[in-house]
């Protein structure tokens, strides 16, 4: 073997190793933003309301509604569960849409 072909072996073993550990790479992005389904790379949407709670839920009777009601979606509000208009700033931030949630009355 030549000096010449131990270059070119390197080369190729160099070109092998780069493309196994790009390969490598892609893998465990894709395992990671496809299939991995753990807790700890999730976002929270509700940040601090009712904390101590295993679920927060809001239970209304529709007598007890009025004419209309505006709830939030965003989690954002002030006066969460109805809606102070916190999901103006929270979209302009993140680029996100969400709105509330209006119950209004059929008008006969």
């Amino acid at each position: 073997m030549g000096p010449g072909q131990n270059c070119t072996v390197r080369a190729e073993w160099i070109a092998a190793v780069s493309i196994a550990a790009g390969a490598a790479a892609f893998g465990y992005l894709a395992y990671r933003t496809l299939l991995c389904k753990d807790k700890s790379s999730k976002t929270m949407v509700n940040l601090h309301i009712q904390k101590d709670n295993p679920k927060v839920v809001h239970a209304f009777d529709m007598e007890d509604l009025g004419d209309k009601a505006v709830y939030c979606r965003c989690w954002r509000s002030k006066k969460f569960p109805l809606c102070d208009g916190s999901h103006t700033k929270h979209n302009e931030e993140t680029g996100d849409n969400v709105g509330p949630l209006i119950i209004k009355r059929k008008e006969a």
